[in-house]
């Protein structure tokens, strides 16, 4: 069975999230980062930054939460063709290099946010989600960082993105978001 490594508050939750939508039985396996627990050899071994989320599936062990989804995705049949990885790499990217740094760096908030909220909020008008008709690895990347704005930026006015709003809604009110990031 996977083993997923993670600790409260980190990148873990959202590889949870997704494990749970594709019905993937998975093993969390705490780590306790107040106690260095991620700094000492037996998790070294698997991640030589010392960071989480990492997973070991058999004998394979992965590390970094966008490696981990595309992973997952392609291990569990999501991506069928060399334009789905792609489309999938290009969003998993997109939310790790840049729409986390410009909605959670503070000195990059104010010009990225709504650039980035507004060009998000034209694309979620047209479709319910971000590749196809259904939730994809995509709309984990992307959206576990949307539904942190609320969540950690309670005054952040997300007013102006009707669509970004509903789609965060839609997201965090799926029973695989509930049963993992939405416990928090």
């Amino acid at each position: 069975m996977l083993k997923l490594y993670g600790g409260a508050r980190t990148r873990a939750s959202l590889v949870a999230w997704y494990l749970e939508e594709l019905g993937q039985p998975y093993e969390a396996v705490a780590v306790d980062l107040a106690a260095g627990e991620h700094r000492q050899p037996p998790f070294l071994a698997l991640n030589p930054f010392g960071k989480v989320p990492a997973v070991v599936d058999d004998e394979f062990s992965l590390w970094e939460s966008g490696a981990i989804l595309l992973y997952l995705a392609e291990k569990f049949g999501a991506l069928q063709t060399l334009q789905d990885r792609a489309i999938a790499a290009q969003w998993v990217l997109f939310a790790n290099a840049t729409l986390g740094p410009g909605l959670f760096v503070e000195a990059n908030r104010a010009k990225e946010a709504p650039r980035l909220l507004g060009s998000l909020n034209t694309l979620l008008s047209q479709r319910d989600y971000l590749v196809g008709d259904r939730l994809g690895v995509a709309d984990i990347a992307v959206g576990s960082y949307l539904a942190y704005v609320p969540m950690f930026f309670p005054d952040f006015d997300l007013s102006p993105y009707p669509a970004v709003q509903s789609y965060i809604s839609r997201l965090t009110q799926r029973p695989a978001y509930q049963n993992t990031i939405g416990r928090r």
